[in-house]
């Protein structure tokens, strides 16, 4: 490619830059529905890939429905989903011989083409927010320390705990949202949430929403 051609190239690419970054930047986070699972899906499987089905933390959520209240999506001005975060009900192991009840964040995921503008920041400041609100004692999370420590994850409390799989106990991250919530917990973490499926007189989708009978 020529210079001239190089050049143009970039130009086109900046300009395109321009108009796509500001739709993009104004952006709500909304409480998820039905009308976001499918472009979740696909949205996870781009910024994952489909390996994240056989994640420990996944096989904690198989076959659950998230937290009430606490699964949210950003979605741009013109309805466009460009990220996901959900929370789900577990036991953080068990202490004095009783299960600990935490959250377990994830997964969180960001459309590749809104990275950088802030919603990974945007979505757990919004969903520790909510989890505190509605009284949870703590978050736990499989994630990167040099990210998620702005938040105020650590692994101080987590040395005791074990997911049901392969995990790197550094990556095994808490933050207690009422002061020693998870303190001297041991054990496997385990789902604790709703089962997907009938409850009551109402029935959920395999997705965890209620659907019409």
């Amino acid at each position: 490619m020529s210079d001239t051609g190089l050049l143009a190239s970039q130009i086109t690419s900046d300009v395109l830059s321009q108009a796509i970054v500001p739709a993009l930047a104004a952006f709500s986070i909304q409480a998820e529905t039905a009308e976001h699972v499918g472009a979740r899906e696909a949205l996870l499987d781009r910024a994952m890939g489909k390996s994240r089905k056989r994640k420990s933390s996944e096989a904690i959520r198989r076959g659950r429905r998230p937290a009430e209240g606490l699964a949210f999506s950003a979605v741009s001005v013109s309805g466009e989903l460009l990220g996901t975060l959900r929370l789900w009900h577990v036991a953080a192991g068990t202490r004095d011989g009783k299960p600990v009840p935490a959250l377990l964040l994830g997964p969180l995921a960001v459309s590749p083409e809104a990275q950088g503008l802030g919603l990974g920041g945007a979505l757990m400041r919004h969903a520790i927010d909510a989890a505190s609100r509605l009284g949870h004692g703590a978050i736990l999370l499989v994630g990167d320390p040099e990210y998620y420590e702005r938040f105020g994850f650590s692994a101080c409390e987590t040395g005791g705990l074990a997911m049901p799989g392969p995990f790197e106990p550094r990556r095994l991250l808490a933050l207690e949202l009422s002061h020693g919530a998870i303190a001297r917990a041991c054990g496997r973490i385990v789902g604790t949430g709703a089962r997907i499926g009938e409850m009551g007189h109402r029935r959920f989708s395999s997705d965890g929403f209620a659907v019409a009978a």
